[in-house]
């Protein structure tokens, strides 16, 4: 079959819709580090529709790490699809606004250069909470991390995302300069101040004349990013051509719900995002403390447990009822009560749309892809929750089964004895500590020493460790469903 690209566009079937605007125009003023499919069908969308109504903002795409995003989407001019899809149907749209793309580590200096350059407005982030070399638990930066002890070592091949921000920021004050904005879309608790304080600490190490100018000129707007894209599958591309007539080799596919959030804070020029729906507000904290609890914080949950249990997907194990009334009483009894609501919005009602959301039998969300990197989310996700239900007194017994759920897929056996393919930075450490005791107790406590994850505090909180130690127990010797269902009993 024909590749889409500009050359195919003109076999376009009929029913697709396709950008506007002449590409031509654009201009790459936005760089996006960590090109993945999110970002395309959300971020890069918003954009798409300002420049059809008249903008010119270019999305120049940048890797960190694998040329593999590149090498999809060079041969098709940088043009993609993205399908929004529910149980009404789908509805796919060509997109142009991506103008180019860079893999850092085949040239880490033009990379550096591009955002260095002055058309650079912004720079946008999606590289997942495990890509900021931080502790999660403590929000500092890891100065052990390998990418940022190399970059902190030499600036001359930058490895991480701060690095290649800072040395960019540095070529921007000495040709005296404005900088750009610096705008993270990734679910990290006031993304905007950690990552501001992360590249201050960054800096400083690198020198203090770089860090003041990074304290008074740059701009590192929080934001709250929010709509299901899951990965792709083969089945999604072969939709896709039939819908279209054309192959793509990066197609994204996403719920008909978005959402961002963010703060007016920029340091020069914006796409006019407000336009496209976005919402520019005072204080993001509030949308993200419910959107990171709520949604992320459940579907966290669901992962663990969902796929001890065999559940593939998240509308999978909803659609089991001892897990959509485990959720159900997750965000009514430890969750909500934790959140102060934003303006106008009603959180009880907002945990129903979570829950139809989560039941759209068109977005095929696998719970393998939520679970990744789980020392990392967890911090964010739950136990943010956790903290704020023990200081209040309140129980933690829904919250104790969804950290234990996370121990139990650690382990590496779901409940009928199958090995899991755990992808975790701190697997080693984590399964070390979880092996060392045959007890749930001694695991427990174990797995609680583990600072980057769980701090220094909640090992020494008797209420949580007995409840986790508690759950823990129950899933080993029930399995997750039966776990569930028992709850649902009490």
């Amino acid at each position: 079959m024909t590749r889409l690209s500009t050359s195919s566009l003109h076999q376009l079937a009929p029913g697709p819709r396709r950008f506007n605007y002449d590409r031509s125009a654009l201009r790459p003023r936005l760089v996006h580090l960590g090109l993945g499919a999110f970002f395309r069908a959300h971020g890069a969308l918003y954009t798409e529709d300002c420049n059809e109504a008249g903008g010119n903002w270019g999305i120049l795409g940048a890797s960190l790490k694998r040329p593999d995003q590149r090498n999809r989407l060079a041969p098709q001019d940088y043009l993609y699809t993205a399908t929004q899809t529910s149980a009404e149907g789908r509805n796919t749209r060509i997109v142009g606004g991506l103008v180019g793309m860079l893999v850092a580590p085949e040239d880490p200096q033009a990379l550096v250069q591009r955002l260095a350059q002055p058309e650079t407005e912004i720079v946008t982030l999606t590289i997942t909470e495990k890509g900021y070399g931080h502790d999660p638990a403590t929000g500092r930066l890891n100065f052990s991390h390998p990418d940022i002890a190399a970059d902190l070592a030499s600036l001359q091949a930058p490895r991480s995302a701060l690095g290649f921000l800072v040395a960019a920021l540095e070529r921007r004050m000495q040709a005296r300069a404005k900088p750009f904005t610096v705008a993270t879309c990734d679910n990290l608790p006031r993304n905007g101040a950690l990552l501001s304080g992360l590249v201050q600490e960054f800096a400083a190490a690198h020198g203090a004349a770089l860090a003041r100018w990074i304290a008074e000129n740059v701009r590192f707007p929080a934001s709250m990013v929010d709509r299901i894209v899951p990965a792709e599958t083969a089945q999604d591309a072969t939709l896709v051509e039939a819908a279209t007539g054309l192959h793509d080799a990066s197609p994204v596919t996403h719920e008909p719900f978005r959402q961002w959030v963010m703060e007016d804070a920029f340091s020069g020029p914006r796409p006019r995002w407000e336009e496209a729906g976005a919402q520019f507000v005072s204080d993001v904290a509030p949308f993200e403390h419910a959107k990171l609890r709520m949604l992320n914080g459940t579907h966290s949950a669901l992962a663990y447990l969902g796929y001890l249990a065999g559940h593939e997907t998240i509308v999978d194990a909803v659609n089991d009822p001892p897990f959509a009334a485990f959720i159900q009483r997750l965000w009514r009894d430890e969750i909500i009560p934790t959140l102060k609501p934003p303006t106008g919005m009603d959180l009880h009602l907002y945990a129903a749309q979570l829950l139809a959301r989560y039941q759209n039998p068109a977005i095929r969300h696998r719970t393998w892809q939520i679970a990744m990197d789980g020392s990392q989310k967890l911090p964010q996700r739950l136990l943010g929750t956790l903290r704020d239900q023990l200081q209040a007194g309140r129980g933690t017994a829904l919250l104790a089964h969804a950290i234990a759920g996370w121990l139990r897929y650690v382990e590496g056996t779901d409940d009928l004895g199958r090995a899991i393919d755990v992808r975790d930075p701190l697997l080693p450490l984590l399964r070390q500590s979880l092996a060392a005791h045959e007890g749930s107790k001694e695991k427990i406590a174990s797995v609680l020493a583990v600072e980057q994850v769980f701090g220094s505090s909640l090992r020494h909180n008797t209420a949580f460790t007995g409840a986790l130690a508690q759950a823990y127990g129950r899933l080993a010797s029930l399995g997750a469903r039966r776990a569930l269902a028992s709850l649902s009993q009490t």
